[in-house]
């Protein structure tokens, strides 16, 4: 034996790559022969395609006493065809492997659908069977009703759900269609019938007012043919467009309570109108409402959870609410999460107090960059799937927004500086234009609050 070792041949370390640039997918642009608009987006090796139709049928357009039937007709697409009863289109899906989902919201009303690559042609046709000749059987009308008002009942058990109601009930006038819940009441829901519901379909779907966003896998798919067989097979009388209404608000500073006695913790949710994404500050605003209280990290979380543990974790959020070119939409601005009921004023104190500071310092630039770090180096995971992207493109057509505008947002966000972020975050959440809902025990938290002068106090049941 020998005491040589052999000699070993290390290889050199691999050293990364330099970074693929990456830009959100630009979608082609056609129009069907019966007027309905398409945009498809190409994504090799993404077998599971996505398809969302949006479809112009806005809330406000809702016959009075009948808000919700928007949602029940959503409902509705998923319980059968002329050719096909609910438990027979609900099996062909299945055998396709797709899902057909919907939701309603202000400007109107979503169908999105999944299906792998090798089907997509039976799942287009179970599609544009739905919107084309829904069944709308009276047996599933009632019964879709009947489970509405079973989840209105839910729903007033939920804090957060009380909360937003009662924000949005505040903050607009009576007669927008804004200040009442997008599903309806208890009181339109029970109204709704059949017949309101053929009207509702007969009046606004309608495929020269719809768009259709194609995303997936399409090698060797000649999209158009396809589409021109399924989608192209729904026809209806030629319609405008519907025109949107301002967005018109009163967010003067002051603090409605839902009483709910004997909670141990009260729901939290400030709000305003601010600026939509047709507006030339939108990715400013999203920048520094990301550092407020977009993360663990942001500034509301670090002084109310990391330093004073009143929760467990506090978010601030834009959301678009009604949105046209002209640039009469809005966005509601908002803070939300819960606290312990002994800690409610304190919290909101403190949240003022963060405000005024990032109204008098500003943000810093470390904050700046790990913002913008996250929002744009999180993108190309946060668009992995067909699905998002289509999401996506459907919410760009839903706010009349261009093609391109979720690349140029992300273009923007890499390049703005700290002062325009602070600007925009600080015009967003002025502290004495904001209007405060707490769900909560009012006997424990009027007086503190009302102590605390950030507006009139009102409690409501």
């Amino acid at each position: 034996m020998t005491d040589v070792t052999p000699a070993m041949t290390f290889h050199p370390q691999p050293t990364p790559g330099a970074p693929t640039p990456w830009a959100f997918p630009a979608p082609e642009r056609s129009t069907l022969a019966n007027g309905l608009t398409v945009l498809s987006c190409h994504r090799p090796g993404q077998q599971l395609v996505a398809v969302d139709v949006q479809l112009d049928a806005p809330l406000a357009a809702e016959p009075a006493g009948l808000d919700g039937v928007a949602n029940i007709l959503a409902r509705a697409f998923n319980e059968g065809t002329d050719s096909l009863d609910a438990e027979q289109f609900a099996a062909e899906l299945e055998r396709a492997g797709a899902t057909l989902d919907t939701s309603t919201d202000h400007p109107g009303l979503r169908v999105s659908l999944e299906v792998p690559a090798s089907r997509l042609e039976r799942g287009l046709t179970l599609l544009a069977d739905a919107l084309r000749a829904p069944a709308l059987p009276e047996a599933e009308i009632e019964r879709l009703v009947a489970n509405r008002l079973d989840e209105i009942t839910h729903e007033q058990a939920n804090p957060a759900r009380r909360a937003a109601k009662a924000l949005y009930a505040t903050l607009f006038d009576s007669a927008d269609r804004l200040s009442r819940p997008r599903n309806g009441t208890t009181d339109t829901v029970k109204n709704i019938t059949r017949a309101a519901v053929q009207e509702f379909y007969a009046a606004h779907v309608r495929p020269a007012t719809a768009t259709a966003v194609v995303v997936g896998d399409l090698t060797g798919v000649d999209l158009t043919a396809l589409l021109e067989a399924t989608l192209g097979r729904w026809t209806a009388e030629p319609a405008t467009p519907s025109v949107h209404a301002p967005v018109v608000g009163d967010d003067r500073a002051r603090v409605v309570i839902v009483d709910r006695p004997g909670s141990v913790q009260t729901q939290l949710l400030i709000g305003r109108l601010g600026p939509d994404r047709h507006d030339a500050t939108w990715s400013a605003q999203l920048l520094g409402t990301y550092c407020l209280g977009g993360t663990l990290t942001s500034r509301l979380d670090r002084v109310l959870r990391e330093e004073k543990g009143y929760t467990y974790g506090v978010r601030a959020f834009a959301q678009p609410l009604r949105s046209g070119a002209d640039g009469s939409g809005r966005a509601l601005m908002a803070i939300s999460g819960s606290v312990d009921t002994a800690s409610t004023a304190p919290a909101l104190e403190d949240t003022w107090k963060i405000l005024g500071t990032l109204a008098a310092d500003g943000l810093t630039d470390a904050e700046r960059e790990e913002s913008v770090q996250y929002l744009v180096g999180v993108a190309p995971l946060k668009y992995e799937t067909a699905g998002s992207v289509a999401s996506t493109l459907a919410d760009q057509v839903e706010q009349s927004l261009p093609d391109d505008y979720q690349a140029r947002v992300y273009r923007e966000l890499a390049e703005l500086e700290t002062a325009a972020a602070t600007a925009a975050v600080v015009a967003a959440y002025p502290a004495d234009r904001l209007v405060t809902v707490l769900v909560g025990d009012a006997s424990e938290i009027a007086e503190p609050v009302r102590a605390l002068g950030i507006g009139e106090v009102t409690v409501i049941d």
